[in-house]
């Protein structure tokens, strides 16, 4: 470890400790004793106010209401955040009004070498929905939906809410219990536990037109809600083991209420169980495929009927001249997905 990301390091340990002793630094960070006490006195000399016990069991307090030196960035962390930073360009995230702001104020806390790394890192990384003949060309893309900020900001308080979205030019008014917001294939979803319908229901933000808190008297406790959604939970009818390339796939891209749970330690392996709905074509089809997104790499243990016909059809038109030259039952068997 290299020194200045070692006194970051025992800096935060010092802080969140309301007593330390320079055994305990030894012991925590594997280093001398010298080295311990001249790391204590650089971070003395950075301005941390630490106070020393006399004694036989003597130690270092810090001094509280003081003012605590600003936190270093390694280079490694430095370059981390600014790629992380540069990542979101056209993500539509909450909070990214003015990227320029924050630039600035990122390159007024570091050296000029540190600056001309991330000045050069500008220059040659490019992500995706970038135009590398003019990377901020798309910056008008990077706002989100107006609602999702004030959503947010709701919710950090209360997560019982009225919202209205608009479905075919209809406004409908739906009080939730918001349980998660995310992100899937670049779209906003909400999705709550409807407090009148009792069902969990899926809102995307885009729809969204009006957002206020649900009167406290109407509530439902979160504990009836999570008991009603575990009675309604749906029994699993897609069961896929998934080898290394597989899974490699998966981490690429996977719906948002998919999760694998490896079956080996050296995660080469794993198990994917969930529940398709047959009575909904739209999520059939998607589900379709995502299957082929993930490759031949997959071995099918269960699947709706629907599901596998239809995969089996999608073969058909996929791979015309598999099926004229006889290969096409060898590709199903690639996939698993040949009926017995």
């Amino acid at each position: 470890m290299k020194k200045v990301e070692r006194i970051n390091i025992i800096m935060r340990y010092i802080n969140n400790r309301a007593h330390f002793t320079l055994s305990e630094i030894m012991r925590e960070f594997h280093i001398s004793r010298s080295t311990a006490i001249r790391d204590i006195r650089e971070i003395e000399a950075l301005g941390m106010p630490l106070v020393a016990e006399v004694g036989r069991d003597g130690g270092y307090f810090v001094m509280r209401n003081s003012v605590l030196p600003v936190v270093r960035f390694t280079d490694s962390e430095l370059k981390a955040l600014f790629i992380a930073f540069m990542a979101t360009r056209n993500a539509q995230l909450p909070y990214l009004k003015s990227r320029q702001s924050l630039g600035e104020k990122l390159l007024g806390l570091i050296s000029e070498n540190q600056q001309e790394d991330l000045f050069l890192l500008n220059q040659i990384l490019l992500f995706e929905g970038t135009n590398p003949y003019n990377p901020d060309l798309l910056d008008l893309s990077d706002l989100p939906h107006p609602m999702l900020e004030q959503l947010i900001q709701l919710l950090l308080q209360d997560r019982y809410l009225c919202i209205t979205v608009e479905q075919d030019r209809e406004l409908r008014t739906c009080p939730i219990y918001l349980l998660h917001l995310y992100r899937e294939k670049s779209v906003w979803l909400i999705e709550g536990f409807d407090l009148n319908e009792e069902t969990k229901q899926v809102y995307p933000v885009d729809q969204l037109t009006a957002v206020i808190p649900y009167p406290v008297k109407k509530r439902l406790s979160p504990k009836k809600i999570m008991d009603k959604l575990s009675k309604q939970a749906k029994a699993i009818n897609l069961v896929l083991e998934l080898g290394p390339q597989a899974i490699a796939q998966f981490k690429k891209y996977h719906p948002f209420k998919t999760a694998i749970s490896y079956t080996n330690p050296y995660q080469t392996s794993a198990l994917l169980e969930t529940f398709v709905d047959p009575a909904k074509p739209d999520e059939v089809s998607g589900m379709m495929n995502w299957l082929l997104f993930l490759g031949g790499d997959v071995k099918v243990r269960d699947m709706p009927a629907e599901m596998r016909q239809g995969l089996q059809e999608r073969l058909r038109c996929l791979q015309p001249d598999i099926v004229s030259c006889g290969l096409y039952t060898t590709c199903l068997k690639e996939f698993n997905i040949l009926n017995s």
